[in-house]
Order: C-alpha cells, then structure tokens, then sequence
C-alpha cells in the first residue's frame, strides 16, 4: 500500500514537471543516439557495433570467417549464430547504458525509481 501511494506521488510529481521530463527524455534520446557499443561473438570472429538507441550501425566479418563461409555450408550456419551473438551482446551492452542514462536523470529530477520508468523512451 505504500509502495502505490509512492507511486502516485511520484506520478503526480512527474505530471506537474511534464515540460521538464520531455526535456529530460529528449536529452537522454539525443545521448544515446550518440552512444556506441561493440559487441562481439565469443570467438571474436564477429563484432557488432549498435548506438544507444539499439539500432545496429555495423557488423565486421572477419576475413578466415569470410573464407570458411564461402567454402562450406557448416561455417556459413556457424557465421550465423556467431552474428546474432555479436549482436546480442551489443544490444545488452547499449540497454545498459541506456538503463544507466536513464536513471541518472531521473535522479537529477528527483524521481524515485519506478519499475518500467525507461519504457518511456520507446
């Protein structure tokens, strides 16, 4: 029960500094947009790079992989599966700091944590 009336609080106190808040997420947006993470596959044969705002900005390949991947069939589903890794891990890497953007402004605004607040970035 406290834990709601905190909530309502908190809602009513971002309701009241709305103009505030955009201006905040709209920082935030523009920060991460910024942002660049590298991911990579476990072997390191694959690197990701993914901005902040999870959009994958490129994938290198390296050339032995390249090699395989045109030789035979096995290495080419291999090369998938390393890709995706490479990729997963950027995008783990960028919500992260996105998580971490997040909360920093919401504590500059003094906010309390609520469960769901990054959603609010899309």
């Amino acid at each position: 029960m406290l834990d709601q009336l905190k909530a309502m609080g908190a809602v009513a106190s971002l309701l009241k500094n709305r103009e505030k808040l955009q201006a905040s997420i709209q920082q935030v947006k523009e920060e991460m947009g910024k942002t660049e993470v590298v991911g990579k596959s476990s072997n390191g044969a694959v690197t990701a790079r993914v901005n902040g705002q999870l959009k994958v900005i490129s994938v290198e390949i390296s050339a032995p992989l390249v090699n395989g991947m045109a030789a035979e069939p096995k290495t080419r589903e291999g090369a998938s599966k390393l890709i995706a890794e490479a990729v997963n891990d950027a995008i783990a890497q960028a919500q992260e700091k996105l998580q971490a953007a997040v909360q920093k402004r919401t504590q500059e605004l003094g906010i309390p944590d609520l469960p769901g607040l990054g959603n609010l970035l899309g």
